[in-house]
């Protein structure tokens, strides 16, 4: 990623450090009177809250508050207002994606061998059993209750699909309150880039040096096969399950990039149009306008005609 050459930045503050099984990077652009806050202390401020948001979410913590309630099933239980707006997050993309973002996946990616982090190096086992067909709408399994902050389980659920994104974007909200206007977050791929502009290539991604798309105060995520995946039982796995179909995966497709407002919905576009695989992901994607584009295994690419707009041209 580079600046474009245009903009005049005086000074560079980044801080780099490891969360959520991937590396965080954040760097501020800052001017002598631009900043109502010292930039290393938002900086500092950041890595806490990935931290946190870590800690709470997490399924490999057991201790985590997602594991609280996965522990409590068809329990009614407390949890915080975080829990509840990442909980809504989940209801309302399994609704208009038309389930194939849904965070009852947990099983399954257990099934497969993900039973712990990919840091730990120790994804590599199934569990020796078939995956499980997830049946049902996902609000007879997760019910909210916004004003008593409450959540009534009755499937184990992971989150992780969408906190590394909406971390991310709580992030970008507590830099801009700190009156920062010219940053980029990036979660390992997952991006929000502020006000300045920046020329970005998703992820460096083989068969993608060439793209340049130009991003200002918006969101782009990356989701594939390219990254988290191993072999178990003389078959790949990977950390992408669809919740239509445990044993499908889009062949076709190395990866989908897509740009949008917030980081979160970003990422979970870039999953759900994975999933969907190339043809009707690209149809779904068309149809309500989202930024994406499609590489195929065999390197070509398409993209929706809204995302050819923010291609960069020097």
């Amino acid at each position: 990623m580079k600046k474009m050459e245009k903009m005049k930045i005086t000074t560079t503050n980044n801080k780099y450090f490891w969360a959520m099984g991937t590396e965080i990077v954040i760097d501020i652009f800052t001017n002598l009177n631009q900043y109502l806050h010292k930039p290393e202390e938002s900086l500092d401020l950041a890595e806490k809250i990935f931290q946190q948001n870590e800690k709470k979410f997490s399924r490999f913590n057991r201790e985590s508050e997602l594991s609280m309630i996965n522990d409590n099933l068809k329990k009614e239980t407390k949890v915080s207002a975080q829990m509840i707006e990442i909980l809504g997050l989940c209801l309302n993309y399994y609704k208009i994606t038309n389930g194939y973002f849904d965070p009852r996946i947990i099983e399954n990616l257990e099934i497969s061998g993900y039973k712990k982090d990919f840091k730990s190096n120790l994804v590599k086992q199934t569990l020796n059993r078939h995956s499980v067909k997830i049946e049902g709408n996902l609000s007879k399994d997760l019910a909210l209750d916004k004003n008593k902050k409450t959540v009534l389980l009755t499937k184990r659920i992971d989150t992780t699909g969408l906190v590394k994104g909406y971390t991310v974007d709580e992030v970008t909200e507590k830099l801009r309150a700190n009156g920062f206007v010219d940053f980029v977050v990036n979660a390992g791929g997952d991006i929000f880039v502020s006000k300045v502009g920046a020329e970005i290539s998703p992820l460096n991604i083989e068969g993608l040096e060439k793209i340049i798309f130009k991003v200002s105060n918006e969101g782009i995520a990356t989701s594939g096969i390219t990254r988290k995946k191993w072999k178990a039982e003389g078959k790949m796995k990977y950390h992408l399950v669809n919740p239509k179909n445990n044993e499908h995966y889009p062949t076709e497709l190395k990866t989908v990039t897509v740009i949008a407002q917030k980081t979160v919905e970003a990422d979970a576009w870039a999953k759900t149009l994975f999933l969907m695989g190339l043809e009707k992901g690209l149809e779904f994607a068309e149809k309500n306008s989202i930024k994406a584009l499609f590489l195929r295994s065999s390197g070509v690419y398409k993209m929706t005609n809204v995302m050819t707009e923010k291609l960069w041209t020097a």
